[in-house]
């Protein structure tokens, strides 16, 4: 059956709050190039770039209007033609070197900007295969919040087993993909969380020990916890506070990966106490390693599937909304009382 010519994408029409400036509107489908797949979206999973692209926030900055959303799970529908030099090689086969082995009707995951639609195009090297154990709605919340702690853990924090890991904002996307990758690399791990209510989700991935950030003191019951050692490696995708708190607990050679700032709040690193206390800051931008090295992207994805298809890892969704209802999901991201990812089912 061919695909329709208009197809429904939410659009940002101005910047300001998501739930302010998101309209649904009727556009045309893309047209697949060469090198580039159309896949059908089954859902979409709310990230938080999705709540500052919708404020002009966002370090990439498109002119309104357009459509926001930067991660799906979907179905290839259609492969672009290839360019003419790949038709006209002496090997016909070289037409379809271009999209690698996939094939129309193939279970992909994917993330780049303007997904928060009934269709979309990617380029082929882009998508990756959806692990067999997980569904649609699982599988729209793997790429974003598993390549990143991934890359935190093992890319730049060299993370070895036995070790002890800090986890800030552990009931999130993010920080449960964190929790539970630690683990499955035989890590013991704290996790912080934003209420009480949140403790039994991150309890559940693995964490050893949970504490209520406001109504504890971190830094001392990492210390407790730890015998005095502190935290081998940190995971801080929410900066201010967060951030000091963790320079009081962590460990001889610790490291703090800054995975992003959550909270607000860009903190000062103090290159005197890094030096006394003999730890590293490193810095995470996991947008970077698609351009830089996709073949390590591509390394960890085959990880990922092998982990979630062995059981390890499962993505935490913390609701699921009907597409007419994305502005509302993306806006209660904004304001911090979600727990795992929020995903959009987009076509059933």
């Amino acid at each position: 059956m061919p695909e329709p010519a208009t197809m429904r994408a939410w659009q940002v029409m101005r910047n300001g709050e998501p739930s302010d400036v998101l309209e649904l509107h009727d556009v045309p489908v893309p047209v697949p190039g060469a090198g580039e797949v159309l896949v059908k979206v089954r859902a979409v999973a709310v990230n938080f770039p999705d709540v500052l692209l919708a404020r002009g926030e966002y370090q990439v900055r498109p002119e309104p209007p357009f459509t926001p959303g930067i991660e799906l799970s979907g179905e290839i529908v259609a492969i672009g033609a290839a360019t003419d030099a790949a038709t006209d090689a002496a090997d016909p086969s070289a037409a379809g070197a271009e999209v690698g082995a996939l094939s129309v009707g193939d279970r992909v995951v994917a993330t780049k900007i303007g997904v928060l639609a009934e269709y979309a195009v990617l380029p082929a090297s882009d998508v990756h295969p959806t692990p067999h154990s997980l569904n649609d709605v699982q599988a729209a919340g793997l790429m974003i919040a598993y390549q990143t702690a991934w890359f935190a853990l093992h890319q730049r924090a060299r993370l070895q087993p036995g070790e002890t890991v800090l986890v800030h904002a552990a009931a999130g996307g993010v920080g449960s993909a964190a929790v539970q990758l630690a683990v499955a690399a035989g890590a013991r791990v704290i996790g912080v969380v934003g209420s009480a209510g949140k403790a039994g989700v991150v309890r559940d991935a693995g964490a050893e020990l949970v504490i209520v950030r406001g109504d504890e003191d971190v830094a001392a019951l990492v210390n407790e916890a730890t015998g005095g050692r502190g935290a081998d490696v940190v995971f801080d995708p929410v900066g201010g506070d967060s951030f000091e708190r963790s320079t009081k607990c962590i460990a001889f050679e610790g490291r703090i990966v800054v995975v992003g700032f959550a909270g607000g709040t860009v903190p000062t690193v103090r290159a005197n106490h890094a030096l006394v206390k003999n730890y590293s800051v490193l810095g995470l931008h996991w947008g970077l390693y698609p351009v830089k090295d996709p073949g390590l992207v591509a390394r960890a994805h085959a990880e990922l599937v092998a982990l979630a298809d062995a059981g390890a890892i499962s993505p935490l969704v913390g609701g699921v909304v009907d597409f007419a209802d994305a502005p509302t999901a993306i806006q209660e991201l904004a304001g911090g009382r979600t727990v795992g990812r929020l995903v959009v089912r987009v076509t059933p």
